[in-house]
């Protein structure tokens, strides 16, 4: 069976297209057949103005038809479309997505951030962890921080905040939400001691594959430190150049690596696996098992 899922963010939206096979002892592949990542920023839109733009909405529309016109090629055979931080907070989201569905045939459901939060369980996570562990898996986006604690492989806890890396570079963090944030770390998470930390999102993908760390071996917070130090002390341009980055991964970087490292740090966590799945491998496992319930 081949199936989509559109993860529209706050600074990218992305089209996965997988198949998946069930064999007869029960157990699922899921093998990436494409994954097409588009920075529509929309997050830089709404986080000023509350509204999306009409150039950035003509962009999202342009993104959605020709995200329609992939799924067709490749003959997918059902989708599942949602939108995160952003188009929860935009003014406009009802009329905007009201246009995408006119002119590019795609519905798109606008999910609190308790459901982006529950939708990761659906990447089977829990089935890769150790018995008598606990993990605290950290998604961080261009407009909400998820964290989802899972312990004797459930999640036990689920908690969102409105702390994202364009809002940090954008300097619309006001410090009680900084504060709440580490206040939850240390009332619900650091107290569990010891928590592995399980990273996901585009930022954390991009360290991982820097390191050139073989799949499995943890990043330390040690050396997320690191960078952050030596990224920090650069501007966009300058780490364009020095590390390769698209002008859309080089200027929210540091602000993601200011994130992870202040919540292993108020959790007590000293290293952070990366199995670089994400949003849209749940929606994907979601909704194949929508489809064969």
């Amino acid at each position: 069976m081949r199936l989509a899922a559109i993860d529209i963010g706050s600074n990218a939206a992305r089209l996965l297209i997988c198949d998946v096979t069930k064999y007869k002892d029960g157990s699922l592949d899921y093998t990436k057949v494409n994954l097409v990542r588009v920075p529509l920023r929309l997050g830089f839109d709404v986080f000023e103005s509350g509204i999306i733009s009409n150039e950035r909405k003509a962009a999202f529309i342009e993104c959605m038809i020709a995200f329609a016109h992939l799924m067709n090629v490749y003959e997918v055979e059902a989708y599942k479309a949602c939108a995160t931080s952003a188009m929860r907070d935009a003014q406009n989201s009802a009329m905007v997505l009201r246009e995408v569905k006119e002119k590019s045939g795609l519905s798109v459901r606008v999910i609190s951030g308790s459901e982006e939060a529950g939708v990761l369980y659906d990447t089977h996570l829990a089935e890769t962890m150790a018995p008598g562990y606990q993990y605290l898996y950290i998604d961080v986006g261009g407009g909400s921080t998820e964290l989802t604690l899972f312990r004797s492989g459930n999640s036990a806890l689920k908690k969102s905040f409105d702390l994202g890396t364009i809002r940090v570079l954008k300097k619309q963090i006001p410090d009680w939400k900084w504060d709440e944030l580490k206040q939850y770390c240390k009332t619900h998470i650091r107290p569990l001691y010891p928590v592995i930390g399980i990273g996901s999102g585009g930022n954390i993908n991009k360290l991982f594959s820097m390191s050139k760390r073989k799949q499995g071996r943890p990043l330390p917070l040690e050396e997320l430190k690191e960078w952050y130090k030596e990224m920090g002390a650069m501007n966009v341009a300058e780490r364009m150049h020095a590390y390769g980055f698209r002008e859309d991964r080089a200027d929210v970087i540091v602000p993601a690596l200011q994130i992870y490292i202040s919540i292993m740090r108020w959790c007590e966590i000293d290293r952070i696996q990366v199995p670089q799945v994400g949003l849209a491998d749940g929606l994907i496992r979601e909704l194949y098992q929508e489809l064969t319930a």
